[in-house]
């Protein structure tokens, strides 16, 4: 390939450090190591840009999940049948991703995240104290309800998943943002093994770069994570609410660019 000589790849690793590391907090990586996949290597295919940029995604969100499931007290029977579907309906994502036009949820999640953020802002008691509000039987069919809609989401259009799930989280399942932002990187992490296997089985991850992008992602993971749990629900909100308008910003502006 003419664009591996002189491969920017200590530049690659120093976003994919940040990227795992404003992910661990409060989802939202994609947001930084994406655009600059792209940026950075203009000549690879984009079904390569985003194989390697979920493999290198998988394994920093896999540590922040571990390191959230040791520290603080995740709700297993909402989280475990929520992977699970999250799993299956992000293989289906990918698949449909092939055959369809993902542009065309741009306007929607556009608006969708506006929303989300005015209700963050202006419900300021959202998060800030752990109160589930289902039982476990109703929890399980909720938790594969969000895992069936944002699992099909994220393999299928992906932008803001991170932050759908720590919002519905916090404020249907009544969890802190702490805990919430723990049980959003599981769910996560379901969603990008389906899409990594899909993308390997089709040729389409880089190894070569992926590896070392996957181990820097992991050291941001590792050090957002302590930062999160250090600094507790409060700063994770701050944070999460940054994200979204970073986002909206970012979605806003490929919406003008595409016309």
């Amino acid at each position: 390939m003419s664009w591996a000589r002189g491969i920017p790849l200590a530049e690659a690793c120093g976003f994919a450090f940040l990227a795992g590391f404003v992910d661990a907090i409060a989802g939202g990586g994609g947001l930084i190591q994406l655009p600059a996949f792209f940026i950075l290597f203009p000549a690879m295919a984009p079904v390569t840009v985003l194989g390697t940029n979920k493999m290198a995604s998988f394994f920093g969100t896999s540590v922040a999940a571990g390191r959230f499931a040791r520290s603080v007290r995740l709700d297993w029977h909402v989280l475990a049948p929520a992977a699970a579907t999250a799993f299956a309906f992000s293989m289906a994502g990918s698949w449909a991703v092939s055959r369809l036009n993902p542009n065309v949820l741009r306007p929607v999640v556009f608006g969708m995240l506006i929303v989300a953020a005015i209700y963050v802002y202006v419900v300021k008691d959202i998060g800030l104290e752990h109160r589930p509000r289902h039982g476990k039987v109703r929890g399980r069919w909720l938790g594969i309800l969000v895992g069936a809609a944002l699992g099909f989401y994220d393999g299928f259009f992906g932008p803001g998943t991170g932050s759908f799930l720590i919002l519905i989280f916090a404020s249907f399942f009544g969890f802190e943002f702490l805990i919430a932002s723990g049980s959003a990187k599981v769910v996560n992490c379901a969603t990008n093994l389906a899409s990594v296997i899909y993308f390997a089985w089709r040729g389409n991850v880089l190894y070569a770069l992926a590896i070392p992008m996957a181990a820097f992602n992991i050291l941001g993971s590792i050090a957002g994570t302590h930062l999160a749990i250090l600094k507790g629900s409060k700063f994770v909100r701050v944070v999460f609410l940054v994200i979204v308008v970073a986002l909206i910003g970012k979605l806003g502006w490929d919406l003008l660019h595409h016309r």
